[in-house]
C-alpha cells in the first residue's frame, strides 16, 4: 500500500483502531503517521487523547490503559508506540490481549523499521488491523517523487535541473525534502528552478560522488577517483557502504553492456536496469569502458575487498585505496 492509498482510507473515514506502519523508507512511515495523527485527533485536544511510546521503554500495563480510556471531547483517541522493532519478546506478548481485541474509540498506532512476521502479535495484528509496509523507492521512480514534492510547494523545476536534483540528493526523501526545502527558500518568489539554482544551493551528496568516482576508474583515473573516495570516506560513509554503493552502480554498468550487446531496446533499458531515464545516458557511456572479461575481474576484486574489509587484520582506508587502484588499472588498459 502507497502513501496514497493510506490518505484515501483516512479519507473514506474507514482507518481501522489497529495500524502498524513499517519499513526501510522512514519517510513514508512518518508521513504516514502525522497523516494519521492530524485525522484522528484535532490539535486542541491532542493533551487529553494522544499518547505517545517508545519500543524500547514501554510497559504493557500502561499501553492498554492508555488504550482502553475514553476520549475526551473527541470521537477517537491515539495511542503511538514508536520504534516497536526495539521492544523486547515480553513487551510484545504483554500486548498481545489489547490486540486480540482492540477498542473502536482507540486508534493504536505502531512504527517500526523492520517486523518479525512470524511473531504471532503481528500475525494477529494483520488479522484485527492494518499493516503497511513503506519500501525504498527505485533510481527511476525518483524524478516523479521529486516533481510532486515540488509540486506542493507550488514549484516546478525544469528537465536539466530536475536531472541534477536526483543525481546530487540520491533516493534518501528525508534528505530529497531537506534540500528542496532549502531550494524553495532560495527561489523567493520564483516559482521555476533552474539548473543553475539547484547546482547553487543542493549538496554535492555521496550518490554524485560515487558517479563521479565510477566515471574516474573507467577512465583510468586514479588520481581523481582516490581524491573522490578520500571524500566520500571524510563524508563519514562507512567503506562497507562506499563499496556496496560501486558494487551496485557497477552491476548496473554490466547490465546495460549485456542488454546493448544483445540489441535490446534502449527504451528498455531504465526499467530492467532498475535506473531513471535520466541517468542512463551517462551510465552507458560508462558501461562501454569495461568489456565482460574486466567486469569479472572488477566483480573478483569487490569480493576479495569485501571479505577484507570484513576481517579484522586489514586498513579499511588502504583496502579500498588498493581496489581503487585495481579498477582504475583495469579502466586504463580499456584504451
Amino acid at each position: 500500500m502507497s502513501l496514497n492509498q493510506l490518505r484515501n482510507i483516512i479519507q473514506a473515514g474507514s482507518l481501522p483502531s489497529l495500524i502498524l506502519l513499517y519499513g526501510q523508507e522512514s519517510y513514508f512511515v512518518e508521513e504516514g503517521l502525522q497523516a494519521i495523527r492530524d485525522a484522528v485527533v484535532l490539535p486542541e485536544n491532542r493533551d487529553f487523547n494522544l499518547t505517545q511510546f517508545y519500543g524500547r521503554d514501554f510497559k504493557a500495563i500502561d499501553i492498554i490503559e492508555q488504550a482502553r480510556t475514553f476520549p475526551v471531547f473527541s470521537d477517537r483517541r491515539l495511542v503511538i508506540i514508536k520504534n516497536i522493532h526495539e521492544a523486547s519478546a515480553d513487551q510484545l506478548d504483554g500486548l498481545l490481549s489489547y490486540i486480540e481485541d482492540p477498542v473502536p474509540e482507540t486508534v493504536l498506532l505502531l512504527t517500526a523499521e523492520k517486523i518479525d512476521a512470524r511473531r504471532k502479535i503481528y500475525q494477529v495484528l494483520k488479522k484485527t488491523g492494518t499493516a503497511i509496509e513503506f519500501k525504498k523507492i527505485y533510481e527511476n521512480q525518483l524524478p516523479t517523487f521529486v516533481r510532486e514534492l515540488a509540486k506542493s510547494f507550488n514549484v516546478t523545476l525544469t528537465g536539466g535541473a530536475l536531472k541534477l536534483f536526483c543525481k546530487r540528493v540520491g533516493t534518501n526523501l528525508v534528505e530529497v525534502q531537506g534540500e528542496l526545502e532549502k531550494l524553495v527558500g532560495y527561489l523567493g518568489e520564483r516559482d521555476l528552478a533552474d539548473e543553475n539554482d539547484v547546482a547553487a544551493i543542493v549538496s554535492d551528496t555521496r550518490i554524485e560522488s560515487v558517479f563521479d568516482l565510477t566515471d574516474a576508474l573507467g577512465q583510468g583515473d586514479s588520481s581523481t577517483a582516490l581524491q573522490l573516495l578520500d571524500r566520500l570516506l571524510a563524508e563519514g560513509q562507512a567503506p562497507l557502504m562506499v563499496l556496496a554503493m560501486m558494487t551496485r552502480h557497477f552491476r548496473q554498468m554490466w547490465k546495460i553492456r549485456e542488454l546493448t550487446v544483445q540489441k535490446v531496446p534502449q527504451s528498455e533499458f531504465p526499467k530492467r536496469v532498475g535506473v531513471s531515464p535520466y541517468f542512463l545516458k551517462g551510465l552507458m557511456q560508462q558501461a562501454g569502458r569495461f568489456d565482460n572479461q574486466h567486469y569479472r575481474q572488477v566483480f573478483n576484486a569487490f569480493l576479495a575487498t569485501d571479505l577484507a574489509l570484513k576481517s579484522s587484520g586489514g586498513d579499511p582506508k588502504m583496502c579500498m585505496e588498493k581496489l581503487v587502484l585495481e579498477i582504475s588499472a583495469l579502466g586504463k588498459s580499456r584504451h
